[in-house]
């Protein structure tokens, strides 16, 4: 009886888009050269669904964004920008996601050429460290951005309050908005977000994310402003403002829609301002108070009778104890991650204490932390569920030290 021979090339072409759709991007590249019914199942859009393209842009290339536009390809990262940045918008209108993060050579005027229309389908805008971007871009970004749910403009050093006041006024869907190291901006920009200005800007209501890492000049009156105005707030990023003290925790401890708060490198926080936070109505899933030096085991004993439904708990080089440990582990029965690095009183009955108690760890952190030893050590590799354990400058004697 004569069998016919099955071949890939026999797949129609439906099928090899659904398996090239698995490669990745250098992979789908290739295969759309082997030969023409490759190529063209290649460029399906299913293929290249959620594929950010990496784009070089030194001289001028016609088939560049058509190519793009017919893989239905939307989301795009400038890794060079030697062409104006209107290129991009013009070959791509409806563009979804524009990356021009470390892109030092944008210019207020390259950006201002751009966007001169409105382009309703760019959703997230990412200028990190696009040292040259001042207010005068966030004003064309507020006039024709309307869409955005995500902007980015960690380390532009000079954005100031009023450029705030341009995205409060313009950005009324923005989620997710990045101000890290925006060194200018203070308690007044925070304000403009927040609706307390509504005669000049209604505010960025809809947030739910937001970084203020490093913004040196931000006070309480800042946690005041945003605890009234962005009520819908899941992720805070105030680590390294060191002008934020405990009195702002009080503000905070009311935000309920919050899931994530980072006070990393917060001097002035210590273990009042855990009180506050621990006293109020928040659920908190994941809290860092990481190189915070007035934290200590009393936070620890606040934390298992307020926020005991943590996920993850960072205290890198607080000072806690094994006491302190004592003192939080019957109560954190969710918590899944815990952050002790360079915690120099903590010593292996901690460990045990940990072992015993906190059974769904998956991760733990115990870099620095000089006083464990082989029997702590043990005690921890017997967590259940424990995925990831990072020792780092653990020490111990040469008879101890596991091989």
């Amino acid at each position: 009886m004569f069998e016919m021979e099955t071949h890939i090339s026999c797949l129609f072409p439906e099928i090899l888009a659904i398996i090239f759709s698995y490669l990745d991007v250098k992979d789908k590249g290739r295969v759309a050269q082997v030969c023409a019914a490759w190529r063209d199942a290649s460029y399906h859009k299913s293929v290249w669904r959620g594929v950010e393209a990496k784009l070089h842009l030194r001289r001028a290339n016609p088939s560049l964004f058509p190519s793009l536009q017919t893989r239905g390809i939307k989301k795009v990262q400038i890794l060079s920008l030697r062409r104006s940045l209107s290129y991009v918008i013009q070959g791509m209108p409806h563009i979804e996601s524009l990356n021009l993060c470390g892109c030092f050579n944008l210019t207020d005027n390259g950006l201002g050429h751009a966007f001169v229309q409105d382009i309703p389908s760019l959703r997230v805008l990412n200028l990190s460290l696009c040292k040259q971007i001042t207010d005068s871009s966030l004003g064309r970004i507020a006039q024709y951005l309307k869409n955005l749910e995500v902007l980015e403009l960690g380390g532009c050093s000079n954005i100031t309050n009023t450029g705030l006041l341009l995205i409060a006024w313009g950005l009324h869907r923005l989620k997710s908005l990045n101000l890290r190291s925006c060194r200018h901006v203070s308690d007044v920009g925070i304000g403009h977000l927040s609706g307390m200005t509504r005669s000049a800007a209604e505010g960025c209501l809809s947030l739910e994310k937001l970084t203020l890492q490093d913004c040196q000049k931000l006070t309480d009156l800042s946690l005041k402003h945003v605890s009234k105005g962005l009520n819908k707030l899941k992720v805070l990023n105030l680590s390294f403002c060191g002008g934020i003290s405990d009195a702002g925790m009080i503000h905070l401890s009311h935000m309920t829609h919050l899931c994530s708060l980072n006070l990393r490198s917060c001097d002035n926080i210590s273990d009042t301002g855990i009180m506050h936070l621990a006293m109020g109505s928040l659920q908190l899933s994941g809290l860092d108070v990481s190189f915070c030096d007035k934290i200590g085991d009393q936070s620890l004993a606040y934390i298992a009778q307020g926020l005991y439904q943590l996920k993850s708990l960072s205290l890198c080089s607080c000072h806690i104890s094994d006491d302190g440990i004592d003192r939080m582990v019957r109560q954190m029965h969710e918590l899944k991650t815990l952050n002790i690095g360079q915690c120099v009183r903590i010593t292996d009955k901690g460990l045990e204490l940990i072992a015993d108690h906190l059974t769904q760890l998956t991760g733990i952190d115990l870099y620095g932390c000089t006083k464990i030893t082989k029997r702590g050590l043990e005690r921890i590799t017997q967590l259940p569920c424990l995925k990831v354990l990072n020792l780092g400058l653990w020490q111990m004697t040469e008879s101890e030290r596991v091989r």
